[in-house]
């Protein structure tokens, strides 16, 4: 643990979710919001090349994305706030199909680092949301994969349904569909 920010379990192997520790004085507050060093702490070691944001209205679900050549994300919110979830689909792994979901707003700053393998989504819960991406990988527009949001065999608890879906995102295939066409 450190004097910057912990760390919480997501019951998901290699998912962490962190947690910042601000110091308040009257100008305001001040928080580490990633450290390498913390990271490496936490068993994470890996470098990130990219960072991206995006500013969404409430009700915007973006997701649940995945990228070929595989890509770890640092994500939060820098304002506004999101229903964020991370699906493991990694082959193999004991918690495959799985998801961890989490509010993460720009109160509050957390954060949450998926490794790679996982789908990733949120849903803006407020106006003018900021959402920032930090990316082990570059952007692959032809390596873009994903799974939909709204599989009843993920059974994601998503507090609204969105009001605003790209239609990229709509014709995402199902986890199983996903599994198959890996089949063929």
């Amino acid at each position: 643990m450190s004097s910057v920010f912990f760390w919480e379990p997501t019951g998901i192997n290699g998912l962490l979710c962190f947690c910042p520790r601000p110091f308040f004085d009257d100008r305001g507050a001040f928080f580490t919001l990633w450290s390498e060093e913390i990271l490496q702490q936490a068993g994470v070691r890996t470098p990130f090349v990219q960072d991206n944001c995006s500013l969404s209205r409430k009700g915007v679900l973006r997701g649940l994305h995945f990228q070929e050549p595989p890509q770890a994300k640092l994500v939060w919110a820098a304002s506004g706030a999101v229903f964020d979830v991370a699906v493991d689909l990694r082959p193999g792994s004991p918690t495959f199909g799985r998801h961890f979901s989490a509010v993460l707003d720009g109160a509050s700053h957390r954060t949450l680092y998926l490794p790679e393998g996982f789908a990733h989504g949120f849903l803006a819960l407020e106006e003018n949301t900021v959402f920032c991406y930090k990316c082990s990988a570059y952007y692959a527009p032809d390596g873009q994969r994903g799974v939909c949001w709204n599989d009843p065999a993920l059974d994601i608890p998503w507090p609204f349904a969105p009001t605003l879906l790209s239609e990229k995102d709509a014709a995402l295939p199902t986890l199983s569909q996903l599994k198959q066409a890996a089949k063929e």
